[in-house]
């Protein structure tokens, strides 16, 4: 496993050794020695999460407060997605800026976004199938969303039609009154 740090350090990418042949292939997903080896950190997982969206669907900017704030180490198992972790940390030299990355069945990358950011991602392919584990329970009443278009963020999704939104998501806030960390 390799882990590369993105242009906001905490943010931290994945690349597993996949072992291939003729029959298919082979690659360690998780390993709880191995994350805390390559970031110095050691987290407890307490729920996986499974979402499969078409081609244009964007979920997201979501986060949870504090004490329900999660972590969460994301991957594609089918399909492909641009993946979007905005730091919503008040007191980081890089609040408010975001970080993205194409994950894909077929680079088998993963994200880790730690607790004090904001996530979203959209579909890239017909259809896509993201697994993330969390570091912890979903909460909605701790749950909060920015608004995915904020014009002072300026995420580049590189979008070529307006994607699908959920009604909630179309409510998310503008990221000047968002609740940040």
């Amino acid at each position: 496993m390799q882990a590369t740090r993105l242009s906001i350090p905490d943010v931290i990418l994945f690349t597993p050794k996949v072992f291939g042949d003729d029959r298919g292939f082979f690659f360690e997903s998780f390993n709880a020695s191995t994350f805390q080896e390559l970031t110095g950190l050691k987290v407890n997982f307490v729920q996986d999460n499974h979402s499969k969206s078409q081609k244009g669907v964007l979920r997201g900017l979501h986060y949870q407060l504090p004490p329900k704030a999660q972590g969460k180490l994301v991957r594609v198992v089918q399909g492909e997605v641009f993946d979007v972790a905005v730091d919503i940390r008040k007191n980081s030299p890089f609040f408010g800026k975001w970080v993205g990355q194409l994950l894909s069945a077929e680079n088998n990358q993963q994200m880790w976004i730690p607790e004090g950011f904001a996530h979203g991602f959209v579909t890239l392919s017909d259809t896509a199938e993201f697994l993330y584990k969390t570091t912890n329970y979903y909460a909605p009443e701790f749950e909060r969303s920015i608004g995915w278009d904020d014009p002072e963020l300026k995420i580049d999704w590189s979008l070529d039609a307006q994607p699908i939104v959920s009604n909630k998501d179309r409510q998310g806030l503008l990221f000047r009154h968002a609740e940040y960390f």
